[in-house]
């Protein structure tokens, strides 16, 4: 029997279980031994990867506007405000773009002619595999929205750039991955 390796940060997988599963989430108990030579216990949340999306309009009068979503998230019991966002169970093989302009279509009804890949970010690297891609939607159209059954609360608002703006200096909006979305998407010139 071989000994088994140590990965890049020096940590060796002495064993692993799947602890729990359904169609969304897994999650794997993982016996270490840490570079220090002790071992441990890890539990890993493995998810499939999702997109972030900023849906990037513009007024009449050439006033940049976002397109936001507010939605019940059961697991903190609040109503969150949020970029559109998502991933498919049913397709895990899906290409991020094909899925951030599903995910557009699903929540917003938004069709968008450019879909600007901006980057990648994980949700929570400290417990989850899920890897996160940011895309910046431009060119929208509106179109009918077609929402899962877990989305039927989900309401959709389009405001000024300024106005998402205020709303993050005054942490009215909390999500993590839309924060981090519109951090990376600003930090580019982006937006």
């Amino acid at each position: 029997m071989t000994k088994p390796l140590p990965d890049a940060g020096g940590y060796v997988t002495l064993s692993s279980r799947i602890a729990y599963e359904n169609p969304w989430t897994r999650v794997r108990e993982d016996i270490i031994r840490r570079p220090n030579g002790k071992d441990g216990l890890y539990g890993v949340v493995e998810r499939g990867q999702f997109v972030v999306i900023l849906p990037l309009g513009e007024t009449e009068d050439g006033r940049r506007t976002v397109t936001l979503v507010n939605q019940y998230r059961y697991p903190i019991g609040q109503r969150l405000w949020e970029l559109p966002m998502g991933m498919w169970e049913d397709r895990p093989d899906a290409a991020p773009e094909a899925l951030a302009a599903g995910e557009l279509q699903e929540e917003t009804g938004l069709i968008a002619k450019t879909l600007h890949h901006a980057g990648i970010m994980y949700q929570g690297a400290g417990f989850t595999t899920q890897k996160g891609h940011v895309y910046l939607a431009t060119g929208l159209t509106q179109g009918p929205c077609a929402r899962e059954e877990t989305e039927q609360d989900m309401t959709c608002h389009t405001l000024l750039l300024e106005e998402v703006e205020e709303m993050i200096r005054k942490n009215e909006i909390t999500c993590m991955v839309t924060l981090s979305a519109f951090g990376l998407l600003r930090a580019q010139g982006l937006i």
